[in-house]
């Protein structure tokens, strides 16, 4: 009979305990998505590129966003190529991105949806201040590319499959070169990790001008060329089709890119500023 009764306690205990985790887990989850004011928010997925997180961007248009509509955004910063392939793969509910033709073929292949252009600024030659392939003040980027190939002068390159990546390839191959040779290193990484490498061998390397912006100080790299119209550098938002991932967040997509596409977003990339210099120009306003 004691016996049977101590069988009977353990057994109690065992459900009390687990009903007991249950609710804590139940708890715990809830706080996931609870806001600092304890009021319940959803989760949106931006996956978005190294050179917008870089230049600090985000950190001014995510919190207006968060608090008029009551999301909280976590931001995955990976290459262009990489977010599109979250997107593919339905790891993301919206993408800010800059590669227009890869962007259209993720659209035209039932990806994404709603594309709009929110903003651009331009891609520039950073060089050491020695400028070994002798290139400074060129405006022509084909012509500044291929005497970089023609002296064998050091480039680094991100080798990602980023949007600043694709820009770069996509001038290589207008100048007529495939690149190659120690001369030309890829590194595999962001924008500011390979300014940083660029810097520290003393080599070439294209980057968009709000990444060079926010790295500059750190660095001793200067502009050598910029003003050609290849240079343009244009950013795109895009929903990731719900159709092809029902599980994604496609109202906090939809939602964010009319944000950003909103008169208030727009101001906040016209306004932001660095040492007084605009970094993004604004397409909507």
């Amino acid at each position: 009979m004691r016996t049977k009764k101590m069988a009977i306690l353990v057994m109690v205990m065992v459900v009390v305990t687990v009903v007991a985790q249950t609710q804590v887990s139940e708890a715990g989850l809830l706080d996931i998505f609870r806001g600092d004011d304890g009021e319940e928010v959803e989760r949106l997925i931006l996956a978005t590129t190294t050179s917008t997180e870089n230049s600090g961007l985000l950190e001014q248009l995510i919190p207006a966003f968060e608090e008029k509509y009551s999301y909280r955004v976590d931001v995955v910063a990976v290459g262009t190529g990489r977010a599109l392939q979250h997107g593919r793969d339905g790891d993301a509910d919206v993408l800010m991105v800059h590669a227009k033709p890869a962007e259209l073929r993720f659209v035209e292949n039932g990806y994404g949806v709603n594309r709009k252009e929110i903003m651009y600024n331009d891609f520039v030659i950073l060089g050491p201040k020695n400028d070994p392939a002798n290139i400074k003040g060129t405006t022509d980027a084909l012509e500044a590319f291929r005497t970089i190939a023609e002296e064998e002068a050091t480039f680094i390159s991100r080798g990602d499959n980023s949007g600043t990546n694709k820009k770069e390839l996509g001038i290589w191959e207008e100048a007529g070169i495939d690149p190659s040779g120690e001369w030309y290193q890829e590194t595999g990484q962001g924008m500011g990790s390979s300014i940083t490498i660029a810097d520290q061998k003393d080599a070439y390397i294209l980057s968009d001008r709000g990444t060079y912006i926010a790295f500059r100080d750190k660095i001793d790299l200067e502009i050598v060329s910029e003003g050609d119209e290849v240079f343009y550098n244009l950013y795109g938002v895009i929903a990731v089709n719900s159709d092809k991932h029902p599980d994604v967040n496609f109202e906090g997509a939809q939602a964010f890119i009319d944000y950003l596409v909103s008169e208030k977003a727009q101001k906040i990339i016209r306004d932001y500023k660095m040492d007084g210099e605009r970094l993004f120009n604004p397409l909507k306003l």
